[in-house]
């Protein structure tokens, strides 16, 4: 079958379209025909070699796509052949056809259409378990979302939308300020050209952000450590800067808030049935319209390297999917 090969940890560029054996599923395990597969700001690192995973290469990349059950392991219950499913892996995507475990597919309502439900359960996964899960958000609370246009900042801008948030969108470029207030942020902050100090104050009447959402990490996660306000959970998503940022302890202690940390592919592993009705509950947000993943552009199996590129140039919006069939 045809699938994008990484044989080394040298980047995108060096991504290739070849012909490997078709994968057979284990006994928890579903195989799916492909059609449609998202690409995010995770595979890029992944193939780069700056995941905290290194699979074995060669492998093909793409930790989530959409299509068709054609087999069932023997322990699998919930899937049938002919199921129309969304699933998530670390590996495996960008190919004709994937498998991933049982616990981590999820049936799709009748009209939802695959390319969007390719770009669900990463992005909208991580925005619910983050501010669902771990945050316990409350109608009314500001959250401040960072990397706002992103694939999961803009999840989280349209999820805390629907959970009632007045949601403040940061970006890094004027020309995203839009579709973050389509997608319901009340205000937005430019951190590349505004005082972010002084725009939380004065948006907060400075009293400060209850939820910090963070895929940034480096010096704009050390300027939300002095943003919180009292009693507030401050979360760190990612590092897309590529810099980890360090804290200085006292500042939490003051204001009595949390710092929680959101891995939700470490929670999926370790709690599988509360994951699977996530999933679950996404899909139907989904088919009821009550969240809008965007889809910055649909492109074909080889132009896989050219859309992990875009995403590390930050030229994309919202997800870039795959067509595969």
């Amino acid at each position: 079958m045809k699938a994008v090969l990484c044989t080394s940890f040298t980047g995108p560029a060096d991504l290739r379209v070849g012909e490997i054996d078709e994968p057979k599923p284990a006994g928890d395990e579903i195989l799916i025909d492909v059609h449609a597969a998202s690409v995010s700001f995770m595979d890029q690192l992944v193939v780069s070699g700056l995941y905290q995973m290194r699979p074995p290469t060669p492998f093909v990349p793409g930790t989530e796509a959409s299509g068709i059950v054609v087999a069932i392991g023997d322990k699998v219950t919930r899937f049938a052949p002919g199921d129309r499913v969304a699933c998530s892996a670390w590996t495996g995507g960008y190919a004709e056809r994937m498998i991933a475990k049982d616990s981590k597919g999820v049936l799709l309502p009748d009209g939802v259409a695959f390319e969007a439900a390719a770009t669900v359960l990463h992005n909208y996964g991580t925005a619910y378990y983050a501010l669902v899960e771990r945050a316990r958000a409350q109608r009314g609370e500001t959250v401040f979302i960072t990397g706002a246009a992103g694939g999961v900042g803009l999840a989280a801008v349209d999820l805390g939308r629907h959970l009632g948030l007045h949601v403040v969108a940061g970006v890094g470029s004027d020309d995203k300020a839009a579709l973050v207030q389509s997608y319901g942020a009340s205000d937005v902050v430019n951190y590349r050209s505004e005082d972010l100090r002084d725009r939380i104050k004065s948006i907060t009447s400075g009293e400060g952000i209850d939820i910090g959402f963070d895929n940034i990490g480096g010096a704009i996660f050390e300027q939300m450590a002095r943003l919180m306000k009292w009693g507030g959970r401050l979360m760190p998503i990612g590092f897309t800067s590529g810099e980890i940022p360090q804290l200085p302890m006292n500042l939490p202690l003051l204001k009595n808030y949390s710092i929680l940390g959101v891995f939700v592919g470490a929670w999926a592993e370790k709690f599988s049935a509360e994951a699977a009705r996530m999933n679950d509950t996404l899909m139907q947000l989904l088919a009821e319209r009550k969240i809008h993943p965007h889809i910055d552009r649909v492109l074909p199996l080889e132009e896989a390297g050219e859309a992990m590129r875009a995403v590390a140039n930050r030229t994309v919006q919202g997800r870039i999917v795959l067509k595969i069939r």
